[in-house]
């Protein structure tokens, strides 16, 4: 059966954004070791130091262009974009030999600052910030690199993308399914560029008077405000003369006007009635009387 929030997925990737296999493992998100990453592609604003052995004739540091171009002595304007550091050095060795600067030109390139694949992680996570897609990364990895989510973490993780028409798209993850559960199909590949914000809680607060053990209010977190019976036993549930029939919540409009709902709350106890969701501001009285 298809997963209720399947059709944002679907959504995305008609965008242009392919959804790989995402049960794949992850690849490690530390700073890669060695002289460059086979995986990695150079592009727009990378910083790349070049070396000829044994030559003069090109040796130094240089930032891709936003159009993916390097510019070198004797060699002019070359095209680096979409390359690895090998593939340059192969493409940079080449030009020599077609000019007849050099025989057997022996090119190193190493990949000194890798800016053009990255993606930015915001909100609520331990170390928000700009990370490096070191290869295959997926929505998980990075949220693990970023520290995991902090304790004020919301339900839903909103990830942008921009798109090659130069809109974008996004796709609302539920956190829990995916960090909790575990769920495979929200831990998405990721793609240079991408914004993940992980959207925060606001803290917000219900009232319980009554005939309850421990009356007062009851702080909550937005997405997660408990339901009438949920919040009655969070504080300390029912004393013996409350009226579970005669339970009311008291609620106020955006006029500030206060209506009262009536809950029935034994029937919801005994599960011939449904729990009834509280909002932040809502007062639950719980009257006295037989039970």
């Amino acid at each position: 059966m298809r997963h209720p929030k399947m059709g944002w997925v679907i959504g995305f990737a008609a965008c242009g954004i392919v959804l790989a296999a995402s049960g794949a493992r992850a690849q490690d998100a530390a700073q890669p070791t060695g002289r460059y990453i086979s995986e990695y592609r150079i592009g727009p604003r990378d910083g790349l130091e070049i070396k000829v052995a044994n030559s003069e004739l090109i040796n130094g540091q240089v930032k891709v262009t936003e159009q993916g171009t390097i510019t070198l002595p004797f060699l002019g304007e070359i095209s680096v974009e979409g390359l690895t550091a090998a593939e340059l050095e192969r493409k940079l060795a080449k030009a020599l030999i077609d000019k007849q600067m050099l025989l057997d030109p022996q090119v190193t390139v190493t990949i000194t600052d890798r800016q053009s694949k990255r993606v930015t992680v915001v909100g609520a996570v331990q170390t928000p910030g700009s990370y490096e897609l070191a290869g295959r990364q997926t929505l998980l990895s990075i949220l693990s690199t970023a520290g995991g989510l902090s304790r004020d973490a919301g339900r839903e993780i909103l990830v942008i993308r921009r798109l090659p028409d130069g809109t974008s798209s996004s796709l609302r993850i539920p956190a829990d399914d995916l960090v909790v559960k575990g769920d495979t199909q929200y831990d998405i590949p990721l793609e240079a560029g991408d914004i993940i914000n992980v959207q925060a809680d606001r803290a917000g607060v219900i009232y319980i008077l009554g005939e309850v053990k421990t009356p007062g209010a009851l702080a909550v977190l937005q997405s997660r405000i408990p339901a009438v019976a949920q919040a009655i036993a969070q504080a300390g549930g029912w004393t013996e003369r409350a009226a579970l029939r005669r339970v009311v919540i008291k609620r106020r409009d955006a006029a500030g006007n206060e209506k009262e709902i009536p809950v029935d709350v034994k029937a919801i106890l005994r599960n011939k009635a449904k729990d009834v969701p509280l909002q932040d501001g809502d007062t639950v009285y719980v009257p006295k009387g037989l039970i």
